[in-house]
């Protein structure tokens, strides 16, 4: 598909969702914005910069795909901005869907000209989220959990920071 695209979130930490979502992402459009936004409604456990880090990691393999970082400003807003005619959303439950689509109406009030595309993660990634790998780090043998739920260079810094 012709165009670009934004796919926004706080990736904290870039997870294996993420990451098939981007990679889905980039084989359907032209070129892709990978944008990590500042939720006011999440404190973060990483740094801004050790996102992005990671996530330019995890596409290093995709020319097509830009990491950047947008603070204070609506998804819609930054999207026209830069010039996307496309925001990447991803759905993994009803309750996703419930509110992705508040989200999209809302985009579409903000800027009419910018398509929303839901992508469905695979079963298997489905469940995987940020906050759940954050709240599996700590106890006795989580590297053999998160291990499986995180990108490799994700996984070597929060081995790292958490030992």
């Amino acid at each position: 598909m012709a165009g670009l695209a934004v796919y926004a979130g706080s990736f904290d930490p870039p997870t294996n969702g993420h990451l098939w979502m981007i990679r889905q992402a980039a084989s359907l459009f032209d070129r892709l914005i990978v944008a990590v936004g500042a939720n006011p409604s999440k404190r973060a456990a990483y740094s801004v910069e050790q996102r992005l880090g990671w996530l330019r990691a995890m596409t290093g393999d995709l020319p097509n795909v830009q990491v950047a970082q947008f603070g204070n400003l609506f998804l819609a807003y930054y999207a026209k901005q830069a010039g996307a005619s496309f925001i990447i959303r991803g759905i993994r439950s009803e309750a996703d869907f419930a509110y992705e689509q508040s989200m999209r109406h809302i985009n579409a009030d903000l800027s009419p000209e910018i398509t929303t595309v839901f992508l469905m993660p695979p079963r298997e990634i489905a469940e995987v989220s940020s906050s759940l790998v954050r709240g599996m780090i700590g106890p006795e043998g989580w590297q053999r959990v998160v291990g499986g739920l995180v990108p490799a260079c994700v996984f070597a810094d929060l081995e790292r920071n958490h030992a």
